[in-house]
């Protein structure tokens, strides 16, 4: 009954880059960093497999960075000069790359990844991107000096992936903007619009995830200083329910997020968040299966994708592995109880 998928970043294993951090060096160069990107894909999928899911994704394997890993191939950023800048309305610091010039894509990004997950899955594959308002939050621009023409010029480049992506045979494409949860009443203006925009001309399946972010301890004290009440997203949900994207997440498992608003998606498929990602407790499938009880007041049975709140890249191997088998054995359990 319940569909299960993760947001989209597993950890990497040691063999192939540091363990356990947001931005991990890579142990390797050229053709051997290529096949341990390779074998790390591989091993996911196969770990997603047995844990049970529904729809599967890369991991995210191949990326050092959930942004960076788009941009890498992108004509007109310098990464050669990275500065120090403030994002996330300077939540934290990182040292990101320049737009100093039209952007371009340099070919292909994605379809090394895509095309391997695709023919060693045969179930429902999922692909993530950047959304393009998070990568204007994540780059320092020195050439646009307008957030919103430049957001367009990344939706134009995302777009093109997207649907080289759908060709590859993917059955979902998801944009990730954690900037919506940020810069709301942007988001709502033209962020949603500059999304649309990426997602253009897809027939496959079109997802939005927004969240509260990985659990790093730059996100673990923003999220205490937001009050009782997480209403982040009542703002934007209003726009992404008019638009054309099929599916919206929404962190709720350990969050202050009030589940009533999922009403304002009324007619979306809605990947509902039922595993902490700021915790290495795992969780039991009685508070998964409970999390999707809750959220059914809003959404229908058929629409609702119980989900992780956010990536597992920053957790430990192990620790990320129990909670996909937490995630399966919840939603079977619910499914138990519910029907």
């Amino acid at each position: 009954m319940f569909r299960t998928a993760i947001a989209g970043s597993l950890p990497k294993p040691h063999w192939l880059a540091e363990t356990e951090k947001l931005w991990p060096e890579w142990r390797h160069e050229g053709p051997a960093l290529a096949q341990a990107k390779d074998d790390a894909t591989l091993l996911w999928i196969k770990a997603q497999e047995d844990a049970g899911l529904d729809v599967i994704g890369d991991g995210e394997q191949s990326r050092q960075h959930f942004v960076h890993g788009f941009l890498e191939q992108v004509e007109g950023i310098d990464f050669k000069n990275k500065v120090k800048m403030g994002i996330r309305n300077n939540r934290y610091d990182a040292m990101v790359p320049q737009v100093v010039a039209p952007l371009k894509l340099k070919g292909r990004v994605h379809a090394r990844e895509a095309q391997l997950a695709r023919a060693h899955t045969k179930k429902l594959l999922k692909f993530t991107l950047p959304g393009p308002m998070t990568i204007v939050d994540t780059v320092a621009d020195r050439f646009y000096n307008d957030r919103v023409k430049m957001a367009m010029a990344f939706a134009e480049l995302l777009n093109q992936e997207a649907l080289a992506l759908e060709a590859d045979g993917v059955d979902i494409i998801q944009f990730d903007e954690p900037a919506f949860n940020v810069y709301m009443q942007e988001a709502a203006d033209w962020g949603v619009k500059a999304l649309e925009r990426a997602a253009q001309g897809l027939r496959c399946k079109k997802a939005v995830h927004i969240c509260y972010g990985y659990g790093i301890q730059a996100n673990i004290d923003w999220k205490q200083t937001l009050g009782h009440e997480w209403r982040q997203y009542e703002q934007v949900f209003p726009a992404l329910q008019k638009s054309s994207i099929d599916q919206v997440s929404l962190e709720c498992f350990h969050s202050h997020v009030p589940m009533d608003l999922i009403r304002l998606l009324d007619g979306k498929e809605v990947m509902v968040g039922v595993i902490d990602v700021a915790s290495d407790v795992v969780e039991t499938p009685e508070q998964v299966a409970d999390t999707i009880g809750k959220a059914l007041q809003f959404v229908r049975k058929d629409r609702l994708i119980a989900c992780t709140n956010c990536g597992l890249a920053p957790m430990s191997r192990e620790v990320a592995i129990a909670k996909l088998q937490a995630l399966a054995q919840g939603a079977a359990l619910a499914d138990q109880k519910l029907r």
